[in-house]
């Protein structure tokens, strides 16, 4: 079960992060890979080498899909058309939180927010989807979404209103595709410990140990935890689930009563 041989995916932002342990376990599971980012660092030849230990095919691709979407989207999708044609498995991962606060907030910086969070999954899903029907190939697209698309956080007023956006988009793209045999689902991630939030969490302890108290079981993971996830979405066993967020956050998204009482925090 849970298995994706014969299949190929695009996985945007692959090369650290949550990005890049989706592309480690679609290729555990048998998936080729296409790895999408910024460039060819030593991230990228990490998470490269890490695919190919399941004697999977590995490609990389690079370029910035926060600039102007209908020029990145477009080379993306060349690049990746190059080197394959097989790709039937979309992840659009790819994400930026460049925050200021609201009454700070600059057009320039919402924009390139929206543009990489929003704009190039919507038209990357368009790119491909054109292809699938054209070839009545029944893809798959999977997101990654945030807990922020759910829950709001003070002045992180651009990012909530991209991943809002992602979880109303996969449920949009999914009455427009599916008709097609296309299945568009996402992962929404809590607080996860990636390349981005670790440093800041490794110097303020105290935020740590309050965002754990905050999570019914009590854990910030690393990026692993949302590999299994993808993979499931992307699997035949998923192949009646449509529009769907599948949250990967502990418990956090469900709990009406965060303040922990005293008798539970006594057992931590």
């Amino acid at each position: 079960m849970f298995r994706l041989d014969g299949r190929t995916a695009l996985v945007t932002g692959g090369t650290q992060g949550v990005g890049a342990a989706i592309a480690t376990a679609l290729a555990q599971a048998g998936c080729d890979i296409v790895l999408h980012g910024l460039r060819d660092d030593d991230a990228c030849r990490k998470t490269k080498a890490a695919c190919e230990q399941f004697g999977r095919r590995v490609h990389t691709v690079f370029c910035d899909l926060a600039g102007a979407t209908d020029e990145c989207v477009s080379e993306l999708f060349k690049q990746t058309t190059a080197v394959t044609a097989n790709v039937t498995l979309l992840v659009n991962n790819a994400g930026t939180f460049n925050e200021k606060p609201f009454l700070e907030m600059d057009l320039a910086t919402f924009e390139r927010t929206l543009r990489l969070n929003v704009a190039a999954g919507y038209f990357l899903t368009q790119a491909f989807a054109r292809r699938w029907i054209e070839t009545q190939t029944a893809g798959r697209v999977l997101f990654t979404g945030s807990i922020n698309g759910e829950l709001a956080e003070p002045d992180h007023t651009a990012y909530d209103a991209s991943k809002g956006a992602v979880r109303t988009l996969v449920r949009s793209l999914c009455v427009s595709l599916a008709p097609h045999r296309i299945r568009v689902n996402a992962i929404a991630p809590g607080l996860i410990m990636t390349p981005l939030t670790a440093p800041v969490l490794a110097h303020d302890r105290d935020q740590l140990e309050w965002m754990k108290l905050h999570t019914p079981n009590c854990q910030v993971p690393g990026p692993d935890a949302c590999g299994p996830a993808a993979v499931f979405l992307l699997s035949d066993e998923a192949d009646h689930i449509h529009g769907q967020t599948l949250y990967i956050d502990g418990g956090m998204s469900v709990w009406q009563q965060p303040d922990l009482p005293a008798s539970v925090r006594g057992h931590l």
